[in-house]
């Protein structure tokens, strides 16, 4: 056993080094006296008990009662997925908590935000949004509020694919008007073409184009979005101007509809 290498794993996995050095020792013999696992694991003698009754609470090390207290390694498979199965409901637990007081603080902020956002600068109605998980959260927010219509250049890389987007089949449910123009591109992939049946089915209008020029979504005659791949790095990395203004809406929507009159429906 390459101790190096199975020590930097148990740290990985959540020992510190001390208690991965003083499991590794004890897995190789049967019971080892504290001060013993300590000279063999290179431990300083005064920190020795207190490793041990880590690994102990960790469920990796058992205590032997005889003459003398002596220490036993758990069997390995049963320590690591016990330890494992612990670590994942105090994550669940701890991610429970959080998201609850997420929800809290939403709500509490969200009167705040109202009231700063009144006093708008003159470019507000233009934001940069670099962050993926950020331009899903700004599609999201606009596709809710969306009362009247919905229009997208749809092609890959996505942030959202409107497609598979669980939101979008109620917006069409509560009489938004959605036309979705996807390059054409995409029908190489059955389980995409699928979705975009079901949407249809739905009641949304789905066409196809070849070679559309950005992506692009479109909320209400007043709100989009427009996302641009980066051009210079060489991995997929998307930037969103988000905005809320009409003229740019009408010069958006003009170039939607150009784009639109020169699609082919989607066939069964």
């Amino acid at each position: 056993m390459k101790v190096e290498i199975q020590t930097r794993r148990l740290q990985q996995i959540g020992l510190n080094a001390y208690e991965s050095r003083a499991y590794l020792v004890l897995i190789g013999h049967p019971r080892f006296k504290a001060l013993d696992v300590a000279g063999r694991a290179r431990i300083p003698r005064q920190k020795i008990y207190e490793v041990l009754e880590s690994l102990i609470e960790k469920g990796f090390v058992q205590v032997v009662q005889g003459k003398a207290k002596e220490y036993s390694a758990v069997e390995p498979k049963m320590a690591l997925e016990g330890y494992l199965f612990r670590k994942k409901e105090m994550f669940e637990r701890e991610w429970q908590d959080r998201h609850g007081l997420a929800h809290q603080v939403e709500a509490d902020l969200a009167t705040v935000f109202a009231d700063g956002i009144q006093g708008r600068g003159t470019l507000d109605y233009l934001r940069i949004v670099a962050d993926l998980g950020q331009i899903r959260e700004e599609y999201r927010r606009m596709l809710l509020q969306s009362k009247e219509e919905y229009l997208e250049f749809a092609r890959p890389p996505y942030a959202v694919d409107p497609a598979a987007e669980p939101l979008l089949p109620d917006l069409i449910r509560r009489g938004v008007k959605c036309r979705l123009l996807y390059d054409a591109q995409v029908m190489e992939d059955d389980g995409e073409r699928a979705r975009l049946e079901a949407l249809r089915n739905e009641g949304a209008s789905v066409r196809l184009v070849s070679g559309l020029p950005l992506k692009l979504a479109l909320f209400d005659s007043q709100r989009g979005m427009i996302s641009l791949d980066d051009p210079v790095i060489s991995h997929p990395q998307l930037t969103a101007l988000v905005f809320e203004h009409h003229s740019l809406y009408l010069a958006m929507n003009s170039l939607f509809e150009d784009s639109w009159k020169r699609g082919t429906p989607l066939e069964i």
